[in-house]
Formats: C-alpha cells, sequence, structure tokens
C-alpha cells in the first residue's frame, strides 16, 4: 500500500513537473504562474506548492540532488578515499552516465534561466545551499565544530569548482555543443581542475579503517 501511495505521488510530481516545463518553454518562466502549471497539469493549485513550495523549484525540479550530493557522495566514501576524492569520483561518474544535472539542457532552458534574475539567484542559492551541506557533513567527519574554518574551507573550494563546471556546460550549450562534446569536455575539465585542489585536499578527511 505505501509503495503504490509513492507511485502516485511520483506520477503526480512527475505531470506538474511536465507541465511546468512545456508551458516555461512557450511562455518564460516570468510569464508562467504556479495557477497556470496546476490548471494544466490538472491539479490544485495547493498540490502544485505542496510539492514545490517556490516557482523556481518547478524549473529546478532536481534542486535537492543538487544540493544534497556532494555531501552524500563524501558520507559514503570508502576506506581511504579523501574528501576531494569522492567529489572527484561522483562527478566523473556523472560525467560517464550523461547526467543532465552536470549541466546538460536544451539551449532554450539555458536562455531561460539568462532572462530571469530570479532563477540565476536560485542557481546562486543551491550551490551555497551545497556548500553549507558539505560543509557540515565534513565537519562532522573530522570531529570538527560545524562553524570550524578548516571543514568550510574545503566545502567552498569543492563547491566552487562544481558550480564553475555547471557554468562552463551552460556556456557550450549556449555555444550549440552536442551532448557527446560536452560531456567529453566536461571529463577533462573536471580532472585538471579537481588536480589543482590536490596540495590543499588531498589527505583532507581520508576515511580510516575502523580497525585502525
Amino acid at each position: 500500500m505505501a509503495q503504490l501511495r509513492e507511485f502516485k505521488k511520483q506520477q503526480t510530481r512527475q505531470t506538474i513537473t511536465h507541465a511546468a516545463t512545456a508551458l516555461f518553454v512557450e511562455r518564460g518562466f516570468e510569464g508562467t504562474t504556479i495557477a497556470d502549471v496546476a490548471e494544466a497539469a490538472g491539479v490544485s493549485k495547493m498540490t502544485v506548492t505542496n510539492y514545490f513550495p517556490r516557482k523556481e523549484d518547478l524549473f529546478f525540479d532536481m534542486h535537492e540532488e543538487v544540493i544534497t550530493g556532494p555531501a552524500r557522495a563524501f558520507a559514503a566514501r570508502p576506506v581511504g578515499e579523501s574528501a576531494l576524492d569522492a567529489v572527484r569520483r561522483d562527478y566523473l561518474e556523472a560525467v560517464e552516465r550523461h547526467d543532465a544535472l552536470l549541466g546538460w539542457t536544451q539551449p532554450g532552458f539555458t536562455r531561460l534561466i539568462d532572462e530571469s534574475p530570479v532563477l540565476r539567484a536560485r542557481l546562486r542559492e543551491m550551490y551555497d545551499h551545497q556548500e553549507q551541506a558539505l560543509s557540515v557533513t565534513l565537519a562532522e567527519a573530522v570531529g570538527d565544530e560545524p562553524d570550524a574554518f578548516e571543514p568550510r574551507h574545503a566545502a567552498a573550494q569543492l563547491s566552487t569548482v562544481l558550480r564553475l563546471l555547471f557554468g562552463e556546460a551552460q556556456r557550450r550549450v549556449r555555444q550549440g555543443t552536442t551532448e557527446r562534446e560536452l560531456f567529453d569536455t566536461l571529463g577533462l575539465i573536471a580532472r585538471e581542475a579537481f588536480t589543482r585542489l590536490e596540495p590543499s585536499l588531498g589527505a583532507y578527511a581520508v576515511r580510516e579503517s575502523p580497525h585502525e
């Protein structure tokens, strides 16, 4: 019964996001209201806001994955892997599977972000929250206070690379790059960018064996 409820919730969520996507493409972000999305999806306005409290999150419907992804990758790292290793591995695995969260979108969506101060602000906020989530997880792992400088500094370096890589992906989408070209390029750039962090983060927050 619980599985059926969850399945129906996922169906409703997808119906809402598909309706919102079509409207955003047709009318623009600012030209689309929550009421418009509700009508197109065949649900109430309250149902839409229950799933997506903010209109921006109808556009960035995978925002939770962006925010929590690096922290989860770090928390699940195997023995011998550092914070840098974990975030780098997680990103490069996403490159291999051509994960759209890395910035692969239709050019129209990139233009919508470019034209909307609200969407640009939400994107910045998402990466700020990503950095905060990673910082807290790092601090817990190394036994520091949540506001200690070292985990915040490490999280800032890692999240900055991820933010810049997303921006680079969007820039190349605007230029008309193909999907294969984009992900091949992101893989090369990411490897170089993360390698530059080795001197400061190569040995930071390495997971030790529980028997050591």
